[in-house]
């Protein structure tokens, strides 16, 4: 073989395998987000965490997996819960987890989000079971809490932090949500009684002192009555029926006596 068929045949190889190297140059590289983290493994054995960035991989040799670190949403689809008086409501929720150690959420669980999706609702059920109706209904935020507390101690071993669990809607049957509208109406119908029966005996107190200070003070049942004839003088439209006191009938009853005793000494 002579030198420049020597050369030739370099030069052959060159453009064969260069585009082979380009090619797996730019496989090589992986640009991982800042909201992501990839796993690595050489050979199939995991082999480190890949930070946000450019990032080196042999061809071939090494793969890698890559998660999404922000936090999640995870709808609880609505069911039906028993609670612990035996009453059924149709309860959902949603859950808020973030991946925390990439490494566990990729070797220890297959798919952490359906797992999440699945646990939180086992919960659901068992804490809801464990409550009453008023409790469910009054207590949102806590059971929310305990579930968030049983949740997150569950998925702790598979790299995830619950960050919160918020229960959206209560349900309760047709036939519980008529009754509960007639307890309440008729409690508000008993409050409504108590107010204006209060309100009565505050006015009949007032006006027993009213009419006992009247009494007890000399022509003042006289200068409440001018005072009221004044008030309804001012609208012309009203029409008055008026009483005449005691005292007038009483002092007009006099008159009339001492008339009577007057003509009879005429008489005389």
């Amino acid at each position: 073989m002579t030198l420049i068929e020597l050369i030739g045949g370099i030069i052959m190889a060159l453009f064969f395998f260069i585009p082979i190297i380009i090619i797996l140059a730019i496989a090589s590289i992986k640009i991982i987000n800042q909201y992501e983290r990839g796993v690595k493994f050489t050979l199939g054995k995991y082999s480190g965490i890949m930070e946000p960035g450019l990032n080196i991989l042999i061809p071939v040799i090494q793969t890698y997996k890559k998660l999404d670190i922000r936090i999640k949403t995870v709808d609880i689809p609505k069911q039906e819960v028993m609670t612990k008086d035996n009453v059924p409501v149709r309860v959902n929720a949603v859950v808020y987890f973030e991946v925390k150690d990439p490494k566990k959420a990729v070797l220890n669980i297959q798919d952490y989000v359906y797992a999440v999706a699945q646990y939180s609702q086992t919960a659901l059920r068992d804490i809801i079971g464990n409550k009453s109706l008023d409790e469910v209904l009054s207590n949102r935020d806590q059971i929310a809490s305990e579930i968030e507390l049983v949740v997150d101690k569950e998925t702790d071993p598979w790299g995830l932090n619950v960050t919160g669990i918020k229960m959206q809607d209560v349900e309760l049957p047709e036939n519980l949500k008529r009754t509960m509208a007639k307890q309440a109406e008729a409690e508000r119908e008993r409050r409504g009684v108590i107010i204006k029966a209060q309100g009565e005996v505050e006015a009949s107190n007032n006006l027993a002192k009213a009419a006992k200070t009247l009494s007890a003070s000399p022509g003042a049942l006289h200068l409440r009555t001018l005072n009221t004839l004044n008030d309804l003088s001012s609208d012309q439209s009203n029409t008055v029926v008026f009483a005449i006191p005691l005292e007038i009938l009483r002092a007009f009853e006099s008159i009339g006596k001492l008339d009577e005793i007057m003509g009879t000494k005429k008489k005389k």
